[in-house]
C-alpha cells in the first residue's frame, strides 16, 4: 500500500529515543493523515501501536493531548506508534460517517502496519471515540494487545462486541462526567461473565480523574507504562 513521507522529526521527551514521520496513507475515503513515532533503533520496537483519536466532531484530531501521551508511553516501552486522522479530520479527506466509516479507516491503517511491518506484533489503543472504534477494530483484525481509555458505552452501541482473544488494559476516571465510571465496569464485567469470553479486560480506575484527564496526563503516563509493564 502507498504511502507519502512529508517530514521527519525527533521526539527527544521520550527514554527511548524515537523518529517520528509524517505521512499520507490510502484510506477508504481518500488519504488518511498519520504521524508514525518508532524507536531510532528498529531493533528495539517489539509491537507497534495504532492510536485512535477522539470523536470527529468535537475536536477529536490525531494531536488530542491524550492520544499523545499514549504515543509516548508505548515509545518508552519500545513500541512504535502509528497515530491517524480519521476521514475529514486536518488533512483527512472525507467526512464523518457515523462510526462505520472511521472503523474502515482504522481497518486499512492496522493492514497498512501489517503489510509494511509484518514481523511487528499490532497494538491497538484510543481513547473516548477512539477507544469504541478501537473495539471495533479488534472484533475484525488480530490484535495482540488492546486499550481502551474511557470508551463510550453509554453513548455507541456497544452490544455486539465481544472481548478480544488478546490482553485487554481499560483505563476509567472515576470522576468522569461523560463516559460514568459505573456504566464501564457494569459494561466490563457484563463481557467478563460470559461464558465464551476469552479474556476479561484488566481495569484500573483513576481517582479524581474526569475525562479529558485534565493535570492528570503525567499520572495517565505512569499509569500505561507501569500496567503495561506488569502485564
Amino acid at each position: 500500500m502507498r504511502h507519502t513521507l512529508d517530514r521527519h522529526f525527533y521526539e527527544a521527551e521520550t527514554s527511548l529515543p524515537c523518529v517520528s514521520t509524517a505521512l499520507t496513507l490510502p484510506g477508504p475515503a481518500g488519504e488518511l493523515e498519520a504521524i508514525t513515532a518508532f524507536p531510532l533503533d528498529n531493533g528495539a520496537m517489539r509491537a507497534i501501536g495504532v492510536i485512535c483519536h477522539p470523536h470527529p466532531l468535537y475536536g477529536g484530531t490525531l494531536t488530542n493531548k491524550v492520544v499523545h501521551v499514549i504515543s509516548r508511553a508505548l515509545n518508552d516501552l519500545g513500541v512504535g506508534t502509528v497515530r491517524f486522522n480519521f476521514r475529514g479530520v486536518g488533512a483527512s479527506t472525507g467526512q464523518y460517517a457515523h462510526g462505520t466509516g472511521e472503523t474502515e479507516d482504522l481497518l486499512a491503517v492496522i493492514d497498512w502496519v501489517n503489510e509494511s511491518y509484518p514481523d511487528h506484533a499490532l497494538w491497538l489503543a484510543g481513547f473516548s471515540f477512539g477507544a469504541y472504534i478501537a473495539l471495533l477494530g479488534a472484533q475484525r483484525r488480530p490484535v495482540a494487545r488492546l486499550i481502551t481509555i474511557a470508551p463510550p458505552v453509554n453513548m455507541f452501541d456497544v452490544s455486539a462486541v465481544t472481548a478480544p482473544d488478546c490482553p485487554w488494559l481499560l483505563i476509567q476516571g472515576e470522576q468522569d462526567e461523560v463516559v460514568p465510571c459505573d456504566d464501564v465496569l457494569s459494561w466490563a464485567a457484563r463481557l467478563g461473565a460470559m461464558t465464551d469470553a476469552p479474556r476479561t479486560p484488566q481495569v484500573i480506575c483513576m481517582n479524581d480523574v474526569d475525562h479529558f484527564f485534565h493535570g492528570q496526563l503525567n499520572n495517565l503516563s505512569g499509569t500505561l507504562r507501569q500496567a503495561l509493564t506488569n502485564s
